[in-house]
């Protein structure tokens, strides 16, 4: 499955379309191009008849057959500093798969006559952009032809999925720590979450093993965890509290008693755009109940209505009534530092305006203190840090679009070069301009 455990994934996991990826089905048509063009010229007996080659002195390039030639081809990111990387199980399940050719209607498969080296998911490269200092994930000694349709489709798995880890590793840091809900299903086709949340689950464990970290993944579908047996996890939408009457508190009632309880009760608490009161409403709510059951001796079903946590979603274009404007959108507008502290303090103090048996007023001061805060609605690693840096009291920070964010510093395209060819028996270099053969510590002899 990755560095973690050192197992690989096949294609029980994957599942791959693979009568259509060996026909070039997910192949860019270049590549279609150039596999049919060197299978007729082997066909033909075709040899090189050019004058402008590159091999060194003393081989006779007209004895080259370009058709079978062999080369070693190298797959490396040129992302901005670390990269973590993730992919890697699913393109050698390409490679083993879809390696080889037709003779008329049958495939002739040619993956065991390839030597492959690849790196283990989870396992990190760095680079400065430049494609002279990168190291290589995957490298692969063969026939051209055999493998030369996927190229696209190993370069996509390993793009995106290092893309998710990556960024969700970078969220990790910036949220020093604290769990990162993975919340970008809704903004994707549904066909990549089991991919995406492989690769969060990686980030997750990327970041435990670099810092003595003991953090659980959390992801909101099934579908996420298809790769590694995740469970999806979630609580209430907005949706739900419309069908309440925008009942915060009933909503929350109703959850607590039909939901088991290794749910986690997280209230969403910005329907009314009053996050403090209903905040507040919520906790009084659950705790009646819960002080109720416990009274009766039901402690079973007391524990349905402790409240986790609470989650602020507010809108980018509104502000809650509960903060006083500034007049400044950073400090007035969404779920912004002031309106978390004002809710903690909420929380903290709520319970001292309910009329309580003396022997529940500390129950009660605990129940609210415990309640956790979850945060939601644009969240970045920039702004996590600014949060951080000032102390802002979130336990769980829920991030979506930008886990899948490629642009500037977050690009991170795979690209394949071939860099060397077989000829008279010996390797001989053959990258383009610009790129050459290299080597990464962390290769390792797959077949």
């Amino acid at each position: 499955m990755s560095i973690f455990d050192r197992q690989r994934l096949d294609n029980k996991t994957f599942k791959l379309d693979i009568e259509r990826m060996r026909h070039g089905w997910y192949s860019d048509k270049y590549f279609v191009n150039i596999a049919q063009m060197l299978t007729v010229l082997a066909s033909q007996g075709y040899t090189y008849n050019g004058s402008e080659h590159q091999v060194p002195p003393g081989i006779d390039a007209s004895q080259i057959a370009c058709g079978d030639i062999e080369v070693e081809m190298q797959w490396f990111t040129r992302r901005p500093g670390k990269t973590i990387v993730v992919g890697v199980d699913k393109a050698l399940t390409m490679l083993r798969h879809c390696t080889g050719y037709y003779d008329g209607e049958k495939f002739i498969d040619t993956h065991s006559k390839l030597e492959v080296w690849a790196i283990q998911d989870g396992c990190t490269v760095r680079s400065d952009g430049d494609p002279l200092h990168v190291s290589p994930v995957i490298k692969v000694r063969g026939r051209y032809r055999d493998f030369a349709l996927l190229e696209t489709a190993t370069l996509g798995i390993l793009t995106r999925a290092s893309r998710v880890a990556t960024n969700v590793y970078e969220t990790l840091m910036a949220a020093r720590g604290k769990p990162v809900l993975f919340f970008p299903a809704r903004f994707d086709l549904h066909e990549v979450q089991a991919a995406d949340g492989y690769a969060y689950n990686i980030a997750v464990q990327r970041f435990n093993a670099d810092y003595a970290g003991t953090l659980g993944p959390f992801i909101s579908t099934d579908a996420q965890g298809d790769w590694w047996g995740g469970a999806g996890g979630g609580t209430v939408a907005h949706a739900a509290i419309a069908c309440f009457l925008g009942d915060t508190s009933e909503a929350m009632l109703a959850f607590g008693k039909v939901l088991p309880v290794s749910i986690p009760r997280i209230a969403l608490v910005d329907f009314n755009n009053d996050c403090v009161n209903d905040s507040i409403k919520v906790a009084k709510a659950m705790f009646e109940r819960y002080m109720s059951l416990m009274e009766a001796g039901d402690e079973e079903q007391a524990a349905r209505y402790v409240l986790y946590g609470v989650r602020l979603d507010t809108s980018g274009s509104l502000r809650d009534i509960s903060v006083p404007p500034l007049g400044d959108p950073g400090l007035d507008l969404g779920v912004n530092p002031r309106l978390v502290f004002l809710v903690r303090q909420g929380l903290d103090s709520a319970w001292e305006s309910w009329e309580l048996p003396e022997a529940w007023r500390e129950r009660a001061r605990q129940f609210c203190r415990e309640v956790k805060i979850v945060v939601s609605g644009g969240f970045t690693p920039e702004k996590i840090t600014r949060f951080e840096k000032l102390g802002v009291p979130v336990d769980n920070y829920a991030v979506g679009s930008w886990l899948m964010s490629n642009c500037g510093s977050t690009v991170t395209d795979f690209t394949g070069d071939v860099v060397k060819v077989k000829v008279d028996g010996q390797w001989v270099d053959m990258a383009k301009v610009g790129r050459r053969s290299l080597e990464n510590p962390d290769l390792e002899r797959v077949w």
